[in-house]
């Protein structure tokens, strides 16, 4: 078995008597990528900071390869650790690539390729220009290429698209997908959910400093059995006959050429066949999956997985 790349073991936070992070374990493996949800103050910062050793548990012990990453040799784990913060803070009067070349020399990393990752984050143009003309998204996209340097093998992000344009928060989860061919693991922790769903292995639910529920989207959706969604457009005129052919279902709305409903997951597959046997009646379909910012919603509600 393969040991876990970043690992919480009963990982306990207090700040002056507070609680901040409860029993805390997570383990987390080479080339996954784990969403960290929850709302602000559930402990996400915190676990954060534990990772990169600016902080030390309460109780509990926290691992990055293996590594305390806030012992005597911490260096070692930090030195394959990159970090993006959500709000990122560079010399003003220095140049972008003066940003990156100072960075690398306190990683002890190459410069030589710092050129090559202001391209991959598209500041090549900007390279010789000075961080006080920046925009906030290149000062964002200035510090995800800092989070590049060296090539970690785990990554971090804490809100990484803020101030990204719909064009940049692509470029960023594409970046995202090709850490991930690299076998580099990831810890991210973001409140755009809908961007999230598809980009992800695994998803990690924090609430008032809980670990309430850690898994794939497809056991989470498994174990909430919240209802799937299936609209059908039909030939116009036949909503109705198709909607009372259809049975076992909550039809929730029908009109002239559309007809909405829910059913339970495990009856999904069922339901598909049966609708499929109608034929030429039916011209579209569309199933609508429970969303990642449903299943956070249910299991906060719910008070995570019993």
């Amino acid at each position: 078995m393969t040991a876990a790349t970043l690992q919480f073991e009963g990982v306990g936070k207090t700040y002056d008597g507070k609680t901040v992070l409860d029993d805390i374990s997570l383990d987390v493996s080479e080339g996954t990528v784990v969403a960290l949800i929850g709302h602000n103050g559930a402990g996400k910062t915190t676990m954060m900071k534990l990772l990169l050793g600016l902080i030390r548990p309460s109780t509990g012990q926290v691992r990055v390869l293996g590594l305390d990453p806030a012992g005597p040799n911490g260096a070692d784990a930090k030195r394959n650790l990159g970090f993006l913060p959500e709000t990122v803070a560079f010399q003003q009067a220095m140049t972008g690539l003066e940003v990156l070349n100072f960075y690398a020399r306190l990683k002890k990393v190459d410069p030589g390729t710092n050129l090559q990752l202001l391209e991959k984050v598209g500041l090549s143009e900007a390279a010789k220009r000075r961080v006080k003309t920046y925009s906030k998204g290149m000062r964002q996209r200035l510090g995800l290429a800092q989070a590049l340097l060296g090539a970690p093998r785990v990554m971090l992000f804490d809100e990484p698209t803020t101030g990204l344009d719909p064009a940049l928060r692509q470029g960023f989860y594409d970046t995202l997908s090709s850490l991930k061919q690299d076998g580099a693991t990831v810890l991210l922790s973001s409140h755009a959910l809908s961007e999230l769903e598809s980009r992800i292995d695994m998803v990690a639910i924090m609430n008032e400093g809980k670990l309430i529920a850690c898994d794939t989207m497809s056991e989470l959706r498994n174990k909430a059995n919240i209802p799937v969604r299936i609209r059908l457009r039909t030939r116009d005129g036949i909503a109705s006959d198709v909607a009372n052919q259809i049975g076992g279902a909550d039809i929730s709305r029908v009109n002239g050429q559309t007809v909405e409903f829910s059913c339970a997951r495990k009856d999904k597959m069922v339901l598909i066949r049966r609708i499929s046997e109608l034929g030429v009646a039916i011209e579209d379909m569309e199933i609508q999956l429970p969303t990642l910012d449903q299943l956070y919603s249910h299991y906060r509600d719910e008070g995570g997985l019993q």
